[in-house]
C-alpha cells in the first residue's frame, strides 16, 4: 500500500565530491526518516581537498524550482545552505516568506573547510536582515557565529554573548556548534532567547568530517519536521552527527566525509 512520509527541502548549493552540500543533505535527511528534496543554489567543483570553482544560478531558475517544489509537496521543514549572494537570499526569502514554514533551519554556510569563500561579504547584511528572520533554528560553527555577531568565540561564555547577539536578528532559537575550537570541545549551545542548553558531547579526533555542518542540519529539520521539541531534535542530530563522524569514511586525499549510512550492513 502507498505511504505517506514526511517531507523535507534543502536549499543549497551541489558539491561534486558528494560528501558535502546539497548531496549530504539528502542522505542525512533520508537517513533520519524523511522524504527529501532539493533546489539547487549553486553548482560548486569541489572534492575533499578544496574548491575549485563555483556556478551561481540565476535566481529565476531557483525561483523555478521552489515554485515547482511548494505547488505539489506538503514541506513540513526547509533547511538552507550555501546562498551565496544577496540576490539568492532575496530570491529564497520572497519565495518562502508566504509559505509560513513552520520549521525553517537556518544553516549560515559562509567558508567551506577548504577556505573557499562561499558568501560574498556584501551578503551577510541581507542574510542578518531577511533570512534570519524567518528562521526557526540557524545553525552556526564558531567561524559563522563569530562572523554574524562580532565577537571572538574561545568559550562557552563568548558563545552565550554571540547567541544573544545573533537571537537579535529575529530567529526563534541559536544553536552555535562548537566543534573542536571551543575550549569545551565537542560542546553545542542552544538559546532560546531565554535559556541556555548545553549539548555536550565525545570529541572524536578525526580528519574525516567533510560536510558535518551541512549533515547536522538536515538531520536536525528531519526531526523537526516528525514532531520532535528543538531540544530533543538537535540531541538526536548530535548523536546521528556523532556516528557518522565515528565512522567517517577514508575516501579521498583529503578531508574526507562522514558515513550518512553507517548503520547499513555492506560487504
Amino acid at each position: 500500500m502507498p505511504q505517506t512520509i514526511k517531507q523535507v527541502l534543502t536549499i543549497a548549493g551541489s558539491d561534486s565530491g558528494g560528501g558535502a552540500g546539497i548531496q549530504a543533505d539528502l542522505k542525512a535527511m533520508s537517513a533520519n526518516g524523511v522524504f527529501a528534496m532539493s533546489v539547487i543554489t549553486a553548482v560548486t567543483a569541489q572534492n575533499t581537498e578544496e574548491v575549485t570553482d563555483v556556478f551561481e544560478l540565476p535566481p529565476s531558475i531557483i525561483a523555478s524550482q521552489l515554485d515547482a517544489v511548494f505547488d505539489d509537496f506538503d514541506i513540513a521543514a526547509v533547511k538552507t545552505g550555501m546562498l551565496s549572494s544577496t540576490a539568492i537570499i532575496e530570491t529564497v526569502v520572497k519565495l518562502l516568506t508566504p509559505q509560513k514554514v513552520a520549521f525553517l533551519v537556518v544553516d549560515p554556510v559562509m567558508v567551506s573547510k577548504s577556505g573557499h569563500p562561499l558568501l560574498r561579504p556584501e551578503a551577510v547584511n541581507a542574510m542578518k536582515a531577511q533570512l534570519l528572520p524567518l528562521a526557526f533554528v540557524v545553525t552556526p560553527n564558531i567561524h559563522e557565529a563569530q562572523q554574524l555577531s562580532g565577537i571572538q568565540i574561545t568559550s562557552l561564555a563568548d558563545a552565550r554573548r554571540a547567541a544573544k547577539i545573533i537571537h537579535g536578528f529575529g530567529c526563534k532559537h541559536v544553536l552555535i556548534k562548537g566543534g573542536h575550537l571551543l575550549s569545551e570541545r565537542a560542546t553545542d549551545l542552544l538559546y532560546d532567547g531565554r535559556f541556555f542548553n548545553v549539548l555536550k558531547g565525545e570529541f572524536i579526533e578525526t580528519s574525516h568530517t567533510h560536510g558535518t555542518g551541512c549533515t547536522f542540519a538536515s538531520a536536525l529539520a528531519a526531526h523537526l519536521a516528525r514532531g520532535r521539541s528543538v531540544l530533543d531534535a538537535a540531541q538526536a542530530a548530535k548523536t546521528y552527527v556523532s556516528q557518522a563522524i565515528r565512522h567517517g569514511l577514508a575516501i579521498g586525499h583529503g578531508h574526507g566525509p562522514t558515513d550518512h549510512f553507517y548503520f547499513l550492513e555492506r560487504d
